[in-house]
């Protein structure tokens, strides 16, 4: 879109940028190139440092270990104070227990999906949504997983390093097949 504007000396001035142009773009820079090739994955508060451990990456995953297990000795702490109020409300040792085995089970089986999300994607119509309420409640289990998988390396960085250096080999091996003019190509001789 052009439009006109007036000058300090009463003249013109042309411009050939939009206003919606010059807001997303105030400096008047030429607008980045996209990307050639495969881009990693962010993962959840690291974004793209883990490709190269640079950012901060070490400072976060020893944020993010301390947080996590911080979060987890804070949770487990309510669910004592809660086991507590149901002692206190005599409810009977059946309901007590129950309590207990039922966040057990929950957040056993919620530190083995949220583990086994690390190292592969879930499919598609796997059971993950029926699974939500039951990794919810026993979320103490997801909050140790992390922790645990913090002091390696970030969660789920295995699992994307791995995808993102096929997509970069796969990449490279398509465009070096693809180099040159194919209509300046020689036949291949027979032999």
């Amino acid at each position: 879109m052009r439009h006109t504007r007036t000058g300090a000396a009463g003249g013109a001035i042309i411009a050939g940028v939009s206003d919606d142009q010059r807001d997303q773009n105030p400096a008047g820079q030429a607008p980045a190139a996209a990307p050639v090739g495969p881009q990693p994955e962010p993962i959840r508060f690291f974004g793209t440092t883990w490709v190269n451990h640079d950012g901060g990456y070490a400072l976060r995953r020893v944020a993010l270990a301390l947080g996590s297990l911080v979060t987890a000795f804070a949770a487990a702490l309510l669910l004592r104070l809660a086991y507590e109020g149901l002692e206190i409300g005599d409810v009977g040792p059946f309901l007590s227990i129950s309590v207990v085995v039922l966040f057990a089970i929950a957040s056993s089986i919620a530190f083995v999906k949220t583990w086994d999300s690390f190292s592969r994607r879930p499919a598609p119509s796997s059971d993950e949504a029926a699974l939500k309420g039951l990794k919810t409640i026993g979320f103490i289990g997801s909050l140790i997983a992390y922790f645990l998988r913090c002091l390696a390396e970030a969660p789920g960085e295995k699992l994307r390093r791995a995808e993102y250096e096929h997509a970069t080999a796969e990449f490279a091996r398509r465009r070096s097949s693809r180099t040159g003019n194919p209509a300046a190509r020689r036949p291949k001789r027979k032999k």
